[in-house]
C-alpha cells in the first residue's frame, strides 16, 4: 500500500454532496506520475500513448460491450499528514464531487446499481494526490447516501489545496461478479493556465476530477464499439 494505511478509513456522508483517463482549461496532463500502488498493481501497467492515461492496463480478453450496468464504489482520497480541519473538509468535498462526476457520466450509458451481478462493471477510483509533496497517513472516502439527491459542492472553505500542486488519481475496473481485472489507469494533472504549472485553487483540482469522469465515459464508449463517443 506504499504510504497508505487501509486501517484508517473515514466515511463522510452528507445529503447535500455529492484511460481510462487522459482538456480542461484549468488543468493539463503531467509528464509523469509517481507509483504509489494504492488501487493498482503497478507491475501490470504500461506507459500510455498520446492522450491516454500516463500508466494503463487493458485486459486483452475484456469484452466491455457485454456490460450494461455499473457499480461505482465510494471515492477514496489520501489524507495529508498535516491537514487542517478545513482542508480535510475540502478534500472530502473533492472526493464527493469526483463520485458525482463519475456517476453522472457513467449513468448516461449504463444502469447504476448498488450490488454486483451479471453484466456489471465495478469501478473503483481514488485520489492519491491532491497536493504536491505532503506525506499521507490514511484515507478518506466519500459516501453518497443511496436514494438521496446529490449535487456538486463548490463552496470550498480554503482557497488552495493542501500543499498546493496537482491532482493524481488511480482507477480500477473489474467484473463485479468474478472480480476479474478488466482495466486500470493512473494519471496526474497539473495547472494549465497557471504560469508555475501548478493547480493553485480547488477549482483546478475539481476540473481534473471532471475531466477524468468524462474521459472514462469516452474510453468505455470506444471499447463498446460506439460511433458517437464524446471526447473530453
Amino acid at each position: 500500500m506504499g504510504n497508505f494505511k487501509k486501517a484508517g478509513v473515514f466515511v463522510v456522508a452528507s445529503i447535500v454532496v455529492a484511460s481510462l483517463f487522459g482538456g480542461c482549461a484549468s488543468s493539463k496532463q503531467a509528464r509523469s506520475v509517481e507509483a504509489k500502488g494504492f488501487l493498482v498493481d503497478y507491475s501490470m501497467l504500461e506507459k500510455g500513448k498520446d492522450d491516454q492515461a500516463l500508466l494503463r492496463y487493458r485486459n486483452p480478453k475484456a469484452d466491455i460491450a457485454g456490460y450494461t450496468k455499473v457499480m461505482l464504489d465510494p471515492v477514496l482520497i489520501a489524507k495529508p499528514d498535516k491537514a487542517t480541519q478545513e482542508q480535510m473538509a475540502d478534500l472530502q468535498k473533492l472526493a464527493t464531487n469526483y463520485y458525482v462526476y463519475l456517476s453522472t457520466e457513467l449513468g448516461k450509458d449504463y444502469s447504476m446499481v448498488q450490488t454486483p451481478g451479471p453484466g456489471t462493471l465495478r469501478i473503483q477510483a481514488a485520489i492519491t494526490g491532491a497536493e504536491k509533496s505532503n506525506a499521507v497517513t490514511n484515507t478518506v472516502s466519500s459516501v453518497v447516501p443511496i436514494g438521496m439527491g446529490v449535487s456538486l459542492v463548490k463552496d470550498f472553505a480554503t482557497g488552495k489545496p493542501v500543499g498546493v500542486g496537482e491532482a493524481t488519481s488511480e482507477m480500477k475496473i473489474t467484473d463485479a461478479s468474478t472480480g476479474e481485472l478488466l482495466g486500470a489507469a493512473v494519471d496526474r494533472r497539473v495547472g494549465g493556465k497557471n504560469p508555475d504549472g501548478i493547480i493553485d485553487t480547488w477549482d483546478g483540482a475539481d476540473s481534473a476530477m471532471e475531466y477524468w469522469a468524462k474521459r472514462l465515459r469516452y474510453v468505455l464508449c470506444l471499447e463498446r464499439g460506439g460511433i458517437e463517443c464524446v471526447k473530453p
